[in-house]
């Protein structure tokens, strides 16, 4: 288990950030959603059973206000982050529980160049540096500034579906429709501190460092945190058709390390601004850095999270979306021309100085602790909970 201290985990603001995450509580056997302040995470589970009840609560701000007065339980984060990950420690979660866990794909224009090299190398990562230099030299060098669903973008198609060129990620980079998956199951993702995994089928693969949106049942964007879309860069290469092994798999979808609120001190538009860096480093000294810029998206939060919801789609508890990274990484780290991959014992840190630092470790996905824990058991432990006689020395609960 990596070691963490509070101040490597929040943002820089943090005494100014209105922040709720989840943690494990060994006394209950279950997990609380929690709101921290001031070194403390406050016990939230009497207001809301879940992190989704309270992000789609029409109050929110007044349902956290006068928590730390209530003298509701509480435990101290860096007694937290010290300890251990066992059912019988507290330990820090992802932030969401019943949430869907959506992601947006090819929205940022460099990343979209990338994904057509995949799909031309057949996910051969020995293949990647010729493709990318034929792809680029057939586009002029780049699509920046090309607007998706724009005449122009319809241009750029006409000429590149004429020169051979035309891929499905061009269509969904720059055509009327972003593209928007599924990236893991309910209760699925992994939180900071954990391990992610790679799955043994895989030998290209890397970090997707995101920002990720908090929606709420009625489509309001209520908070974001930090997101690593750990992805299998040869499987979806073979076929865009394999997106589900590529990107669905045990320990792939990390979020943390908490939920910031918007507030007067943090707001969509300060959202939109984010610089989100990377840092990857190798049990042998090797280290790679990159940033994903957000505001360089080439389509606004608004377009991603309608092609989510509306009419035709909704989410009764809410949903995260992961809104796509700018980062593909192409430097090589061992043999010449066989571009990054990640190996066993690799640390990743995704940070921003308003979201604090998501940190996990890169293990096989096999050698992980099996996903155990799902709806039915959450579902078992609310209404455990809500009896008050199950724990009668514990406060009464009624969320």
């Amino acid at each position: 288990m990596t070691r963490l201290e509070p101040e490597a985990i929040l943002p820089q603001d943090a005494s100014a950030a209105l922040l709720v995450g989840r943690l494990w509580d060994p006394e209950t056997q279950g997990p609380r959603p929690v709101l921290f302040h001031e070194g403390v995470l406050f016990d939230l589970f009497d207001h809301a059973n879940t992190v989704s009840v309270l992000l789609n609560h029409d109050d929110l701000h007044g349902v956290l206000e006068g928590v730390r007065q209530e003298g509701a339980r509480s435990w101290n984060l860096e007694s937290v982050l010290n300890g251990g990950r066992g059912r019988d420690e507290p330990h820090l979660l992802s932030p969401v529980d019943l949430q869907a866990v959506k992601a947006c794909g090819v929205t940022f224009v460099d990343s979209m160049i990338e994904r057509v090299i995949e799909e031309r190398c057949a996910g051969d990562l020995t293949l990647a540096e010729q493709m990318r230099a034929q792809v680029l030299e057939s586009i002029g060098g780049s699509l920046a500034g090309v607007r998706p669903g724009s005449e122009e973008a319809a241009r750029v198609k006409e000429v590149l579906v004429r020169a051979g060129f035309w891929s499905q990620y061009l269509e969904v980079g720059i055509g009327p429709d972003p593209e928007v998956f599924t990236k893991a199951p309910v209760l699925s993702t992994v939180g900071c501190g954990e391990d992610i995994g790679i799955p043994s089928f895989s030998s290209w693969n890397n970090p997707e460092p995101e920002l990720v949106l908090l929606v709420d049942r009625e489509g309001r964007v209520r908070g974001c945190t930090l997101g690593n879309d750990v992805n299998l860069r040869d499987v979806e290469g073979r076929s865009a058709l394999l997106l589900g092994m590529a990107k669905d798999n045990n320990g792939s979808a990390a979020l943390g390390p908490f939920i910031r609120l918007f507030n007067d001190s943090y707001t969509l538009d300060d959202a939109r601004q984010e610089t989100i860096r990377l840092t990857v480093r190798g049990t042998d000294g090797y280290a790679l850095t990159g940033t994903n810029s957000v505001q360089r998206l080439s389509r606004p939060f608004e377009e991603l999270v309608g092609a989510a919801f509306g009419p035709h789609h909704q989410y009764p508890d809410g949903f995260a979306l992961f809104t796509g990274t700018l980062f593909a990484p192409n430097e090589d780290r061992n043999a010449p021309g066989m571009g990054f991959t990640h190996e066993t014992g690799d640390t990743v840190q995704i940070s921003s100085s308003r979201l604090g630092t998501l940190t996990n470790t890169v293990k096989p996905t096999e050698t992980l602790e099996p996903w155990s824990y799902g709806i039915g058991n959450l579902l078992e432990y609310v209404l455990k909970m809500n009896n008050p006689a199950a724990h009668p020395h514990l406060p009464a609960h009624h969320g």
